[in-house]
């Protein structure tokens, strides 16, 4: 059983409806006691850094993902939830977060320059590629050019460089999936990818840390 933590932070029935397409048992849920029986976590979220640390504190939920990340429990961040276990935030005035990767969470400078000199819009709105840095069994059959679907204005950017598995370039280059032991975590959206993304969450299904 997986268990999509929900804590107000949406997109939550877009990855349940990924997973059932791929045939993985889950359950969307604010309860505790379903984190702690649950196999593996899917942590996403779109939203604000801010208010997403107020309702997993509210909820009892902030210390049950970081005892689910000490027990070894496989645990997937999407999104809002990658930006989250990092350390720090600089959205909302600076938020402190889970902590469980080392780094901080940066804002997109403003008027970036694509390669043509055209100006980039903030978000980061749409298919991008990524370039993968470390092998890691979630990325298992991703090509090179594989595309994945973002939708952000902040990106992580963990201390540890040996936590960066993919980099992806839009005006600069910023960390597109981190990784630490049994967390692992993408700033795109695998539930709005297309094939690449249930292949990547096919891929997490059977991923034994």
């Amino acid at each position: 059983m997986i268990a999509i933590i929900d804590y107000d932070a949406g997109n939550l029935t877009s990855v349940a409806r990924a997973l059932s397409y791929i045939g993985a048992e889950c359950i969307v849920t604010h309860s505790v006691k379903d984190i702690e029986s649950a196999e593996r976590l899917i942590f996403p979220g779109v939203g604000a850094a801010g208010s997403a640390m107020d309702s997993l504190k509210r909820l009892g939920m902030d210390k049950a993902i970081k005892d689910a990340f000490d027990s070894g429990k496989a645990i997937l961040g999407i999104c809002l939830g990658t930006q989250i276990i990092m350390e720090y935030s600089q959205e909302d005035g600076g938020t402190p977060c889970l902590g469980i990767i080392p780094g901080t969470v940066r804002e997109f400078p403003r008027k970036m320059k694509a390669d043509d000199g055209s100006a980039l819009k903030i978000p980061h709105i749409g298919w991008n590629r990524i370039s993968v840095k470390k092998e890691h069994p979630l990325l298992s059959g991703a090509g090179e050019n594989e595309e994945f679907y973002f939708v952000h204005s902040y990106y992580p950017s963990p201390t540890d460089l040996s936590h960066v598995i993919a980099e992806t370039d839009y005006g600069i280059s910023f960390a597109s999936v981190i990784g630490f032991r049994n967390i692992i975590a993408t700033q795109f959206h695998p539930e709005k990818s297309g094939r690449p993304g249930l292949s990547l969450l096919k891929n997490f299904c059977e991923w034994k840390p």
